[in-house]
């Protein structure tokens, strides 16, 4: 087992595509051609957490922050960061993280979240725009099948829950070869005419080219002709927040009542309550205060996230209940998730969950 073999699978999952531009999400320490040990899933890649791992004779972390996150010009130990990766270093451990790409797919992050609150009717709060391509492809007709085949096989055709769409039409094709051609059909210096159809299929900008390798791969024509089109359609499974409802209306403390329960919460810090019942929830694993307008436009009840800065609870207005249930707590069943993408694709292998508590936020009841 290479350990590139497991991070083609998260990404296939999570792709690097999808994380922002500020992130750094990927192998950060490591060769992916090493083979992997084992496996250790945590929030965070710290000392301890590599520690356990190589006791446990493990050579991979995959974490959900990443433990490099801005660029470094020395590496002498000063600080967690500097410790962690002189560590991993020096004995030869493999970091993996998968951060804002695992936050912003269907099915991670915020979908586990709203899972463990039960709501329904889920879909992205802020879907992203602009990461879709239409592909427009002319091949003979009775090459049709063959080609669409290669097409979805490479990762085109997907929407939402829907997978193989395309549409055709007929039409009639021309061409004529030089002296140096080697048309499949007809003969080169005479003009041609064929009965093709137009294919176009959907895709995702970060597979094009492995997409149009696969067409030319399948396509009978010496040279083929496609277009490129750039979309500005929003990509509904792809996006930051959920919002979702609950299976029925409660009283905002019994909700919050809810969150304690379901996160081991030691207290949440919120904006006033309105006195009214709730059904629509936002949410947003971390830190989430940019979504508050959004959540706001969707009719949302409460909004729940972390890191909510003194001004930004403002932003409620009184709309909504804002909701901070703190960073790790709002992320840590991210654990899970992790372990259960890698074991659900090689249920035979070695692989754990970390036993460090990572967060470094303690609470002083007094």
């Amino acid at each position: 087992m290479k350990i590139s073999e497991i991070t083609k699978e998260l990404e296939s999952f999570a792709p690097l595509a999808y994380q922002e531009s500020y992130d750094n999400a990927g192998l950060l320490t490591g060769s992916a051609s090493w083979e992997c040990t084992g496996v250790v899933c945590t929030l965070d890649a710290t000392l301890e957490v590599l520690q356990e791992a190589n006791a446990a004779g493990a050579n991979l972390v995959v974490a959900h922050h990443p433990i490099l996150f801005k660029g470094i010009t020395k590496i002498t130990g000063k600080n967690y960061v500097e410790e962690a990766l002189i560590y991993a270093i020096k004995n030869d451990m493999a970091i993996y993280a998968i951060h804002t790409n695992l936050d912003n797919v269907w099915g991670g992050v915020n979908s586990v979240i709203a899972q463990k609150m039960g709501l329904t009717h889920c879909k992205i709060l802020q879907p992203k725009k602009s990461l879709l391509t239409k592909l427009v492809t002319f091949v003979p007709t009775p090459q049709l099948g063959q080609v669409q085949e290669a097409l979805f096989a490479a990762g085109s055709g997907n929407i939402g829950e829907y997978s193989e769409t395309s549409f055709s039409s007929g039409g009639i094709g021309t061409f004529r070869g030089s002296a140096l051609s080697n048309p499949t059909i007809g003969t080169p210096g005479v003009r041609e005419q064929v009965e093709e159809t137009r294919i176009e299929v959907i895709l995702p900008n970060y597979l094009e080219h492995q997409i149009v390798a696969a067409l030319k791969e399948a396509h009978p024509y010496e040279e083929v002709a496609y277009d490129l089109i750039p979309l500005n359609n929003l990509n509904q499974q792809v996006g930051s927040g959920i919002i979702g409802q609950l299976q029925s209306p409660m009283e905002e403390k019994a909700f919050l009542n809810l969150l304690t329960n379901q996160f081991g919460l030691k207290l949440v810090k919120h904006t006033p309550l309105l006195g009214k019942k709730v059904q629509k929830i936002a949410i947003c694993g971390g830190a989430g205060s940019f979504l508050i307008k959004d959540a706001i436009a969707a009719g949302a009840d409460f909004f729940v996230s972390a890191d909510i800065k003194y001004h930004e609870f403002f932003d409620a207005n009184n709309h909504l209940v804002v909701a901070d249930i703190g960073h790790w707590e709002s992320e840590q069943y991210t654990i899970e998730l992790l372990f259960s993408l890698i074991t659900s694709k090689f249920p035979n292998f070695a692989v754990l969950k970390t036993t460090v508590q990572t967060n470094p936020v303690r609470y002083f009841l007094g």
